[in-house]
């Protein structure tokens, strides 16, 4: 059955909503993954979730050195959201591969490793050591990072720098292995790096990755984070997420989105797919509610189902058209009303 419509949809019986779902190459049998960050290397959330019946595993970004991250304090409640301020602490590369990719696949959980650097050649390092590592379904490059040899500008805020970020982890990754580029929301065109990502060979985009926020403390009258600035997630930058997944999709409907940015709730998860997403990441939530990835996908699977809707696969960017028929029976209806009155 295909996706229901407005004349009144009649609902399935939850079983039989397939819920598979695609990132390029990668075939996922659920559409719902972590967020990179936000629950390490996954080992942490496998005593409230079954790993390897969700879609997969987002592992914290690695870099190639260990890292101690930012100063301390990291992280600050807001409205609506949390600011955080790790710095991509780490144990690098080579400790990441002999724990936590070797416990992941160990465990036959479906992993994206996600990278970042300060370099092009650390991303390319970075690519050729996990290009031979078994296990890896995909690599999401964190082009979110300064870029040392650019006076410190984002690399994902310039489209000639995430380009070429983006082949070069291309060029290094295994055939076959979908590179996902993450996309920033702190920039003014994010169609313009969604193109120049693609173009450099991208097989699909994640976004959106936090926005840069501050807290001031009224008492001590200075920024409450160690780091003075930090990255704004949850449920207050989930509007700004899914504008941007829908810019993107309008653009280039065939280039796939993996979808994040304060999802809560399988309706949550239901707003990227009709925006244009093929799977979502979870994050912040899980910080208070360790089994949200498995609530959030029965509860995305209730949505469909009382629908009418049997495939996943066939609310990917639905909202599109839904709104172009939406606007053409608009139109119709005016050319009649203005017929009737010549």
């Amino acid at each position: 059955m295909g996706p229901a419509t407005a004349a009144g949809p009649r609902a399935v019986d939850p079983s039989a909503v397939d819920l598979s779902t695609r990132l390029g190459t990668l075939v996922l049998p659920d559409p719902v993954l972590t967020a990179s960050g936000c629950a390490a290397a996954g080992r942490e959330l496998a005593p409230f979730v079954d790993l390897t019946a969700i879609g997969g595993v987002v592992t914290k970004s690695i870099m190639l050195e260990p890292r101690s991250g930012r100063p301390t304090p990291r992280m600050a409640e807001t409205p609506s959201g949390m600011l955080n301020s790790i710095g991509l602490q780490g144990p690098g590369i080579e400790a990441f591969v002999a724990k936590d990719l070797h416990w992941l696949r160990e465990h036959g959980v479906r992993t994206i490793v996600s990278i970042a650097g300060g370099t092009v050649q650390e991303y390319q390092k970075l690519a050729q050591r996990l290009r031979h590592e078994p296990g890896i379904g995909a690599i999401e490059v964190n082009i979110s990072c300064p870029n040392v040899e650019s006076r410190g500008q984002v690399f994902a805020c310039d489209p000639f720098s995430a380009a070429q970020v983006v082949e070069v982890v291309r060029r290094h990754t295994a055939p076959g292995t979908p590179v996902l580029a993450k996309l920033s929301p702190d920039v003014t065109d994010i169609v313009a790096i969604a193109r120049s990502v693609r173009e450099a060979g991208a097989d699909g985009v994640s976004m959106i990755n936090t926005l840069l926020g501050m807290v001031i403390d009224p008492d001590t009258m200075r920024p409450v984070l160690g780091g003075m600035t930090g990255g704004l997630s949850g449920p207050a930058i989930r509007p700004v997420a899914v504008r941007a997944v829908w810019q993107v999709h309008a653009a280039f409907p065939d280039l796939p989105i993996l979808g994040m940015g304060g999802i809560r709730t399988g309706r949550d998860a239901f707003e990227f797919l009709l925006a244009g997403a093929s799977a979502v990441s979870v994050g912040t939530v899980v910080f208070h509610d360790p089994h949200a990835l498995a609530r959030i996908s029965a509860e995305l699977r209730e949505l469909l189902a009382a629908r009418g809707i049997t495939r996943l696969a066939d609310v990917v960017g639905l909202g599109h058209t839904m709104q172009a028929r939406h606007v053409a029976a608009q139109a119709t209806r005016r050319a009649a009303q203005e017929e009737a009155l010549a």
